[in-house]
């Protein structure tokens, strides 16, 4: 009895041991997310710095190989396939392993998606060669912005409410060009569990809709990883990118591609764009297995305040 007693004893001890080192490594993740979205620049160890060495030369590899193809391919023709191929490698090279659910529609579509991170604009022109609407601090980020025009990215200044009919013209043009575009309607990045309110300004092209177009929600889960991936608060672009290229292994990113429906069925913007958000939550909840939380970060430009008692520190 004495020896199965000491067993236990150090059974018990041997777990609560391992239950401080998990809460010591949850504490240590929750300092660096803090640091990380107060806009602290993160900071690789040495096996960090050689992933995003290899990473960052996979990178120059493709773009040596794959441009000149692509340079020389639409001299020749309309239509290069090179920037989808070129996108998915990134995606992959960033360690994502994308895992498509139901079919995207190929042209005549306008996606709304959910936004967790730049991943998911090479991620989704990767399945579908679309064009896309994104803030215009992405045009501007080192990397992000040249992959993100590779496939007539519009930029949206989320600050110049005058801008917004030229960029709604753009986007008719791009819709017309490109058969199929992205818009994400939250406006901003977030953490993969909450769903900001979908705006409705850039759907105003649907305001009638082009004769012929579809819209397709999708829904973007990159499961446990999410928090890890999404680029919120006020960490830098480059920050994000090197602590994306520095984490070891890879990860699955989840793409739903949720029943498409006819814009006309909905009268005006501010409907289709609740019709949206409300697909691609109820498919966010069932992919979670949990409620959607409140966002925890102020975000000016699209006038969002989380609740007083969920502020992030």
């Amino acid at each position: 009895m004495a020896v199965k007693a000491k067993v236990n004893r150090a059974a018990d001890q041997l777990r609560a041991a391992q239950a401080a080192h998990r809460a010591r490594r949850a504490d240590a993740r929750a300092a660096q997310r803090a640091a990380w979205t107060a806009g602290e620049s993160f900071r690789p160890d040495a096996l960090g710095w050689c992933r995003i060495g290899l990473r960052g030369a996979m990178v120059v590899l493709a773009m040596v190989l794959l441009v000149p193809i692509h340079l020389v391919w639409r001299r020749i023709r309309y239509g290069s396939p090179i920037p989808m191929l070129f996108l998915a490698l990134i995606s992959r090279m960033a360690g994502a392993r994308v895992v498509r659910h139901g079919t995207p529609l190929r042209r005549n579509v306008m996606f709304t998606a959910n936004h967790v991170s730049w991943l998911d604009i090479p991620a989704m022109a990767g399945l579908t060669g679309c064009a896309f609407v994104a803030k215009a601090e992405v045009g501007t980020t080192p990397l992000i912005g040249w992959l993100a025009s590779l496939n007539r990215t519009v930029f949206v200044d989320r600050e110049a409410r005058m801008a917004v009919a030229e960029q709604v013209n753009e986007l008719r043009e791009a819709l017309a060009d490109a058969w199929s575009i992205t818009i994400f309607p939250e406006g901003t990045t977030t953490d993969g569990h909450s769903l900001l309110p979908f705006k409705s300004s850039m759907l105003r092209v649907l305001e009638p809709p082009p004769a012929t177009v579809l819209v397709q929600p999708v829904m973007l889960d990159y499961g446990a990883v999410a928090e890890w991936i999404g680029w919120v608060g006020d960490e830098p672009g480059m920050g994000n990118i090197l602590r994306i290229f520095a984490r070891p292994g890879s990860f699955p990113l989840h793409i739903h591609f949720l029943t498409p429906f006819d814009p006309r069925d909905y009268p005006g913007r501010k409907a289709i764009a609740a019709e949206c958000q409300r697909r691609v939550g109820e498919a966010l909840t069932a992919a979670l297995g949990h409620p959607l939380r409140p966002f925890r970060h102020h975000v000016g430009p699209v006038r969002y305040r989380p609740p007083e008692n969920d502020v992030a520190a």
